[in-house]
């Protein structure tokens, strides 16, 4: 809750928050089922909740900004900078914030934070860094309006400078002074002003700030030393206070933001605004930073600290379970911030996730917060669908769950459920032995080994089941959170059934590359598989294509689905696709010009640094070659290739680099039906895929690493294949990744094509020669014949 007026009226009127375990208020029975949700999603990274009215509001990196009335149904308001820099929250935002922008070295905003003024102003927290290294600003803008447009008062507090920092007499030192980014304003018990900020470098600080101005009060520097040091990857804090416990909570993200990072939620607390914060161990935190003598970025140091609220997770499905997909959970949530309803009483987690399969997507999430009964904040296990947690009874407690143990570690492994029975003498089997008990209308306690875990049972909405169930949410006196939700376990008949119904092997009509067979399903379910024709299609899914010229073949497969003295066939009837000789669409040699030597186009062009944007000079040669002279790119441009160059869902292309940097995002190929919607081979991948070569598409994200890097001053082949659907990524002649489920991103007309730029990123440096594009899927051979030199 960010205006004044409500966390004076909550902190001083001792209103109960959210499931307050002391007693139940009112507004928490809840006679029946709330009805089933309507959730709306929007994308704001690092969101950051403000009131104004009825309406909630969450404000992010990039310029990024959406509202809601209800917590569930989104509207966006602003989207990032890269995708509209005509952002509404400023006349115009790059004019505004033009020495912000310089100093910082980028063209995007971090984390920004608004919280409305005493005199009913809205301030806005902007804030840039460079990126690679803590050189930041971060500065303020006011507002009569949430949505703005914000006024610029000037920037407020910078990091990364040479000989100099904001504390008097000191030179910057990143081990030890902040990085000035992810701010978070917030009122204190008794109405004064704070922002708590930093990001990875010296830490996290504390400033005491002028409510009138919205700046710090004179003389503070960076201010007080929270959490973190020499380089630790903790950052995005927020503080909270409530009024019921009498703690300040600080709220804080530990590890990367990306789908390799392992980001996860931890939160210390303190009975004094300014610390010392300390962790459910008592832990002070201050002491909580990176060995300097390991590795930059040391996560092993930090990861036994705070108490961790949540992480990566996966609540899995099988085959036949209620639902779609490998199941619910989130990969690397965070950057949280909380909002507390002041007519409930209710208390909120907001925050953005990732998910499992589907890249760097993101979008806020909510879910409902309580205080156990030591005190510390325990999160639904579910986002907030609309429900209280009211009386609840054992019938609903008594059955088979699915448990997470967020553990402590700092991992981009998502912690998988496991599955355990909640007996109805109190007893907990399974996977784990121990117990549990109710020790209130909803709380809970449980004990797992000889650890006790204290937290509540309450209602969620299930998104696999799309229905009302019942979770727990419940955290040890060493900071480690369990999850878990109730469970459909079906076996026999039911679970055959329940398997066939769901099996699918996709769209058999064409396939060109290996299929994935299941086998095994809900309820301990086994399904084995035969072939009428194993030379073509083997029972483990291998698939051997006819050759050119030959006919395709027509193979069927026979699913036995056993469970029990149960089972039941499904047969499966699968065409392979015959391979086809190439159908060359166009092929660049780049000897001393930019023509197609298919002749089937015109010349291609040079670009600057962006797709669109015109050429100072003429494309640059070198003479080494792979074969006679390369086209050489200086990282400041590239080449537009002749538009319309591929339209249809089966392609392939080929070239060979010799990239002189590696820089991430950057793009070698790039193909698009438009701004939302491409294809870019990218020589060094996002963490995601260990920074490896990999094919690339969005916004529905595929991620295709190869698992391998390009060595830099070298020749390396590069090809992709795009058959339907499937994708096949080679390096060097060599089969480097093969999937299903490629989005369908050329089949329209209009397409665009260039060759070491795009819309947004860094252009490629190095050499590019023997560039074909085919309007075919080739073979693997075709791809080898095309890598020999």
């Amino acid at each position: 809750m960010k205006s004044p007026q409500a966390v004076l009226a909550l902190t001083t009127a001792g209103v109960l928050v959210a499931g307050a375990l002391a007693a139940t208020p009112v507004w928490a029975k809840a006679p029946t089922d709330p009805p089933a949700p309507v959730f709306d999603d929007v994308t704001v990274h690092d969101p950051s909740i403000v009131t104004s009215g009825d309406e909630i509001w969450v404000f992010g990196s990039h310029g990024a900004s959406a509202h809601t009335q209800d917590l569930m149904s989104w509207t966006q308001n602003t989207i990032d900078l890269s995708q509209d820099p005509d952002n509404a929250l400023f006349d115009d935002i790059y004019a505004d914030l033009a020495e912000t922008f310089e100093w910082a070295q980028t063209s995007t905003l971090w984390a920004a934070d608004v919280i409305q003024l005493p005199d009913g102003r809205f301030a806005m927290y902007y804030n840039a860094c460079e990126g690679s290294s803590p050189r930041s600003a971060l500065g303020l803008a006011t507002s009569d309006t949430v949505d703005g447009p914000y006024e610029n008062q000037g920037i407020l507090l910078k990091s990364g400078m040479p000989g100099e920092s904001e504390n008097a007499g000191e030179v910057y030192d990143a081990r030890v002074h902040p990085n000035t980014v992810d701010p978070d304003a917030f009122y204190d018990a008794d109405g004064q002003l704070w922002m708590v900020y930093g990001s990875y470098s010296g830490g996290i600080f504390l400033l005491k700030m002028d409510a009138a101005t919205g700046e710090p009060l004179p003389g503070q520097g960076y201010g007080t030393h929270l959490v973190g040091g020499n380089h630790s990857r903790i950052e995005a804090p927020t503080i909270q206070y409530d009024a019921d416990t009498g703690y300040y909570y600080l709220y804080l993200s530990f590890g990367g933001l990306d789908v390799t990072g392992g980001y996860d939620v931890r939160v210390a607390r303190s009975k004094d605004v300014a610390g010392p914060y300390l962790d459910a161990q008592g832990n002070d935190m201050r002491d909580v930073k990176a060995d300097p003598s390991l590795p930059l970025f040391d996560d092993v140091s930090i990861q036994p600290y705070g108490v961790k609220l949540m992480g990566g997770h996966l609540f899995g499905r099988e085959l036949g379970d209620p639902g779609t997909g490998v199941g619910t959970g989130y990969v690397s949530p965070g950057h949280t911030s909380w909002y507390q309803d002041p007519a409930t009483g209710r208390m909120f987690m907001v925050f953005h996730a990732r998910f499992p399969g589907t890249g760097e997507l993101h979008e806020v999430r909510v879910h409902q917060m309580w205080m156990n009964a030591d005190g510390w904040p325990v999160v639904s296990p579910m986002r907030y669908a609309g429900e209280t947690a009211g009386k609840v009874k054992r019938d609903d407690v008594v059955g088979t769950w699915q448990l997470v143990d967020m553990g402590k570690d700092i991992t981009a492994t998502a912690a998988a459920a496991s599955d355990i029975t909640l007996g109805k003498t109190g007893r907990i089997t399974g996977a784990v032995d121990g117990g549990w008990k109710l020790t209130g209308q909803h709380t809970a306690t449980l004990t797992v080994g000889d650890e006790t875990y204290k937290g509540v049972f309450a209602p969620v909405w299930d998104p696999d089941l799309q229905a009302w169930s019942t979770g727990f949410t419940a955290v040890s006196e060493k900071g480690v959170t369990l999850w878990g939700r109730k469970s459909v376990e079906v076996s026999g008949q039911a679970a055959v059934d329940a398997v066939v119904a769901d099996l699918s092997l996709g769209d058999t009509s064409g396939v060109t590359v290996d299929l994935d067979l299941p086998t095994s399903g809900t309820g301990g379910t086994t399904i084995a598989w035969a072939t009428s024709d194993p030379a073509v299609v083997g029972a483990d899914g291998t698939v051997t294509r006819p050759g050119i010229g030959e006919s395709d073949a027509t193979v069927t497969l026979t699913a036995t689905v056993v469970n029990g003295a149960a089972s039941a066939s499904v047969p499966f009837a699968v065409t392979v696709l015959a391979r086809t000789p190439g159908v060359l669409a166009g092929a660049w040699s780049f000897d001393g010009s930019l023509a197609d030597a298919a002749g089937s186009f015109a010349d291609a062009t040079p670009t600057g640094a962006r797709i669109d944007a015109a050429s100072a000079a003429p494309a640059g040669y070198v003479a080494d070659g792979v074969d006679g002279q390369a086209l050489h790119l200086d990282g400041t441009g590239g080449v537009r290739l002749p538009d319309g160059l591929v339209q249809g869902s089966s392609y392939s292309v080929s070239l060979w680099l010799r990239p002189d940097a590696l820089t991430t995002y950057t793009t070698a190929f790039f193909a698009a039906a438009n701004a939302n919607s491409w294809v870019s081979v990218v020589p060094r991948g996002h963490d995601g895929v260990g920074g490896s070569t990999m094919l690339w598409s969005g916004s529905q994200w595929y991620d295709a690493g190869t698992g391998r890097g390009l060595p830099l001053g070298e020749w390396s082949h590069v090809a992709f294949v795009v058959d339907g659907g499937a994708a096949s990524v080679y390096v060097d002649g060599e089969l480097r990744f093969q999937g299903t489920g490629f989005p369908d991103v050329l089949s329209g007309s209009g397409n665009v094509f260039a060759l070491g730029v795009n819309w947004w990123d860094t252009p490629f440096q190095g050499d590019v020669d023997e560039l074909t594009v085919w309007r075919s899927a080739l073979s693997p051979d075709d791809v080898a014949e095309l890598a020999t030199r």
